[in-house]
């Protein structure tokens, strides 16, 4: 009788966080429940070695290799998306904005890598993973979804790069600056206003995770 009484006083407990949370910031609570995941991030061993330096030459590049083409094919699904016109007015501008912003940083990598057209990349296991439920999110769930699995990158990698102690003489330094002025607060306003149910909030706990679980897994991997 213990047990059961204590099991259902911690779902109320966890439905309230929940319905709590709904009404406040949500994007905040994402980030919260899941923060595990970032500091699992934060210790991998590519993170650690960059941070001090030993990192190999060669995995660095295949690390950049790898987000490229990470880059480019969630482009193309933002285009898609952005092209819905079954979505609210708010989510379909919201969409066009973060598919301007990728195409533009897309292009800029091509760029600077001294690609005049888009490298045919040969996925990893961890990078095929992860593109696979971007994916489902583009052709499964309602668009609201899709923003929720973008903002785990966008999240993670600003606060990656504001937590590494990467000094300014180690060569790695560029990528701590780069993301460093990342703002993934773009996001508040959309997830706050149209995750307002109990149901709603956990599915995108549900999502936020599974993206941050893969990108912790890309990090690992690497």
């Amino acid at each position: 009788m213990k047990t059961a009484t204590l099991l259902c006083l911690c779902f109320l407990g966890f439905r309230y966080s929940l319905a709590a949370s709904s009404e406040e910031d949500v994007y905040e609570y994402l980030w919260e429940k899941n923060k595990d995941i970032a500091n699992k991030t934060l210790g991998t061993d590519f993170l650690v070695q960059m941070q001090n330096g030993s990192l190999q030459a060669e995995r660095y590049v295949s690390f950049t290799i790898q987000d490229i083409g990470y880059l480019l094919k969630v482009t193309k699904m933002l285009k898609r998306m952005s092209g819905k016109e079954t979505q609210p007015t708010e989510l379909r501008d919201f969409m066009k904005g973060r598919y301007s912003s990728y195409k533009r940083f897309a292009d800029s990598m091509l760029k600077q890598y001294f690609f005049k057209l888009e490298p045919p990349i040969q996925q990893t296991p961890a990078m095929r993973k992860y593109l696979s439920f971007y994916r489902h999110l583009l052709e499964k769930e309602d668009p609201l979804y899709f923003a929720v699995g973008l903002l785990p990158c966008a999240r993670l990698w600003t606060w990656l790069s504001n937590n590494l102690s990467t000094p300014p003489t180690n060569a790695y330094y560029t990528w701590k600056r780069d993301n460093m002025g990342g703002h993934p607060e773009k996001y508040r306003d959309l997830l706050n206003k149209n995750l307002n149910t109990t149901k709603k909030v956990a599915k995108a706990n549900a999502i936020f995770r599974t993206q941050m679980q893969n990108e912790h897994d890309f990090f690992s991997s690497s």
